[in-house]
């Protein structure tokens, strides 16, 4: 069965505030077998205006990417996130 993977681009308006999302993500992502592949760090904007964070998560399978994000565990994370930082997540099935 082919992993799925979240990815995000986000840009982060308070970084204190932006913590407790990360706190409050943990427990969802434990949840569904989150694996990070890659979180923030250094990056090139190759194409496209970009944003300031980029994160790769890999899941055991696109179900399971799905029902992470859509968990009230996750969904109370989302809450948090969306009043400090503006982005966009995407789930994609493997290959």
């Amino acid at each position: 069965m082919p992993k799925g993977y979240w990815i995000a681009r986000v840009d982060v308006r308070d970084a204190e505030g932006y913590k407790d999302y990360v706190t409050a993500a943990k427990p969802a992502f434990d949840r569904f077998g989150a694996v990070f592949l890659a979180r923030g760090g250094a990056h090139e904007k190759a194409e496209g205006p970009g944003r300031d964070r980029n994160v790769i998560i890999e899941f055991p399978s696109l179900a399971a990417a799905h029902d992470c994000y859509h968990s009230p565990e996750y969904q109370r994370a989302v809450a948090i996130r969306q009043k400090v930082a503006d982005g966009e997540i995407v789930l994609v099935e493997g290959v």
